[in-house]
């Protein structure tokens, strides 16, 4: 890559930042988001999503722009302006109605394309349905700009493969794929993730592969755990233990390792809405993609039930027991609350009249409290529950001692599979 680099990151959450403090090892970046307090934190050298160790922050942090390499990070959009790589990492959720929600990426688009100069490449990273780029973003990226597709401007698409929480496989071990606009760009695109990406790249033909590629990625992890959950279910009705099974059939050198479980997170319990909304608008209903989402969105509900009728069992009173909840967040060790299950369980047991007291030392309390209007704990309370769920195996809850806070007659439900033979049962 020659030395004029300067990029540009819009949007510095679990996938911008780890993205930006790699670029800013080698050139010189300015990261930009809209959120005032989270840029606050980084200056500060502190990343409250723990994907980015502090020390590690602290070595490409840098307090102004400069042109050689560094971190600066900002909330002003004016200090992006003379970048001539722009990144886009900004969320891409669904709404109530399982439909794709744009709106991140319209916005993210008009703000670069304010900015947009001669012979700028503007990447996208976000998890589409193959088209948005080219379909959706830069008409808005032209129209703003007043600039022409390919001819003044150029897109790429660098589908971001993060995993929130995971210390092995961080940014630059996982390979990238990469594309562009033209062939010319794509080339461009490439060698410039190339540069930083240890586990190497793979330069797609065009955007659209790129972007379908991503989308089956998470549709087929989707698909595979959907199948397990309904194994679990049938297997619960037969009394077998289904992790056991699991554990028998996985001695066969081709099986697939997955385990059932919840499926919430921001990428796959997500992504197969955007492949399935394509594919409707192309007049094709996709059976098996959404009966996997179907029955995987059963699964706090079935879980709920189970603990209840486990509960009934013991002859432990439903309406108005005590419950304690381990963990809010979508995955083990992890600050995370996005499109999180376990409110779907805790929702369902409130219905059956159960008093749930949820305790996670990880999630941010205040951002549970406005995404779900949950009330949560950061510390582990002192009195006995009528019932324990284990939800998320964060490693400080294989630590705990359960009979300091166990009722004589009680129980531990264990969702995750990992306490052993201290819980009652396990999905």
């Amino acid at each position: 890559m020659n030395n004029n680099v300067k990029i540009a990151v819009i949007g510095l959450g679990y996938v911008g930042l780890p993205l930006a403090r790699l670029f800013a090892t080698k050139y010189p970046v300015v990261g930009f988001d809209i959120n005032e307090s989270r840029v606050i934190s980084l200056k500060q050298g502190t990343d409250t999503t723990l994907e980015v160790e502090d020390a590690i922050l602290q070595r490409v942090l840098i307090d102004t722009p400069n042109q050689t390499k560094g971190l600066y990070c900002t909330s002003d959009i004016k200090n992006i302006a003379d970048c001539n790589y722009f990144i886009i990492t900004v969320p891409t959720p669904v709404d109530r109605n399982n439909r794709p929600d744009l709106t991140p990426l319209y916005k993210a688009s008009e703000s670069v394309g304010k900015l947009l100069k001669q012979g700028d490449v503007v990447i996208y990273e976000s998890t589409v349905y193959p088209g948005v780029t080219e379909e959706q973003c830069v008409p808005v990226l032209e129209k703003i700009s007043g600039l022409k597709f390919n001819v003044d401007f150029f897109a790429g698409y660098s589908p971001e493969r993060i995993n929130p929480g995971d210390k092995e496989h961080t940014v630059e071990k996982i390979l990238k794929i990469t594309s562009g606009s033209t062939s010319e760009v794509g080339l461009k695109v490439d060698a410039l993730y190339k540069s930083v990406i240890t586990a190497g790249t793979y330069l797609a033909p065009t955007i659209k592969v790129a972007e379908a590629a991503k989308v089956i990625e998470n549709s087929q992890r989707d698909i595979n755990i959907a199948f397990v959950n309904e194994l679990a279910k049938i297997f619960n009705l037969m009394n077998i233990d289904t992790q056991e099974v699991l554990a028998a059939a996985a001695t066969k050198w081709n099986f697939l390792p997955f385990k059932p479980g919840l499926v919430g997170g921001h990428c796959i319990g997500v992504d197969p809405y955007y492949l399935a909304q394509r594919a409707q608008e192309f007049g094709y209903h996709p059976e098996i993609i959404l009966a996997g989402r179907r029955l995987n969105d059963s699964m706090g509900e079935y879980i709920a039930s189970q603990v209840v009728k486990l509960m009934i069992k013991k002859g432990i009173s439903v309406n108005n027991a005590e419950l304690l909840m381990l963990g809010i967040t979508f995955k083990e060790n992890c600050p995370d609350v996005r499109n999180t299950k376990i409110v779907d369980v805790i929702r369902a047991l409130k219905e059956y009249g159960i008093s749930v007291t949820i305790f996670d030392p990880l999630a941010n309390i205040n951002e549970v409290k406005k995404e779900y209007g949950l009330t949560t704990i950061s510390v582990l309370p002192k009195e006995k529950f009528d019932a324990i769920v284990l939800g998320v195996a964060h490693s400080e809850f294989l630590k705990l001692d359960f009979l300091e806070i166990q009722k004589t007659n009680s129980l531990i439900y264990d969702v995750k599979g990992v306490l052993g033979a201290i819980a009652d049962n396990r999905l």
